[in-house]
């Protein structure tokens, strides 16, 4: 999977080739100290009156790697396609290599922190299914109609404030399979060279 960055995104992670890695390296700290505690605009004063930049140009830095960190971690992208999607920044290897390394020693912890954010979206919890098989019926003595029957739970929130709710589903088994084919056939499909090249296109 690519990550598909917005103009704006594009705009903030270019002032990154500007300073050197450790600066780099430091951004990448301020972004996942803000993503734990928020952000502190006296740490965008002290870092832009070290670079002798406005204090714009560091927030919307240190706000684009946030963005880049968050949502690589979030999806689990791989190291090749983590590469691919910053790609299109129009980096250096150097950089783009220390942004990888970034990514790798965070991401773990990033996706920690993003378990604990309270979300409106509701998450998978757990799934519980039953096959009923239909054996006859009133004008068929003899038939085996089967039929799947999945009870999705659901929750949101974290901690105290979690929500639980399910969602019941019903299917027959060959229109199952069908999904899972369909599913896995767009899964093979996003891993192509000319999907990605698609992808690295897409403003």
């Amino acid at each position: 999977m690519l990550l598909v960055l917005s103009e704006d995104h594009k705009e903030h992670l270019a002032f990154l080739p500007k300073v050197d890695a450790a600066v780099v390296g430091e951004f990448g700290r301020i972004a996942l100290e803000f993503l734990r505690r928020g952000t502190s605009p006296k740490i965008y004063e002290g870092a832009a009156r070290k670079l002798c930049v406005p204090v714009e140009m560091v927030q919307h830095g240190v706000e684009g790697l946030m963005f880049l960190m968050t949502e690589s971690s979030k999806h689990m992208i791989s190291e090749v396609d983590f590469l691919d999607s910053v790609m299109v920044l129009g980096f250096v290897e150097e950089l783009n290599q220390i942004l990888l390394q970034l990514y790798l020693q965070h991401h773990n912890q990033i996706r920690n922190v993003l378990s604990l954010l309270p979300s409106n979206l509701p998450a998978y919890h757990n799934v519980e299914w039953r096959l009923d098989v239909q054996l006859a019926s009133r004008s068929v003595r003899q038939q085996a109609i089967p039929m799947l029957t999945l009870r999705l739970l659901l929750m949101r929130g974290c901690g105290s404030c979690t929500d639980h709710n399910s969602r019941v589903l019903q299917t027959d088994p060959s229109t199952l399979l069908h999904l899972i084919a369909t599913l896995e056939a767009a899964l093979t499909a996003m891993k192509t060279s000319h999907t990605r090249r698609i992808l690295r296109n897409i403003k």
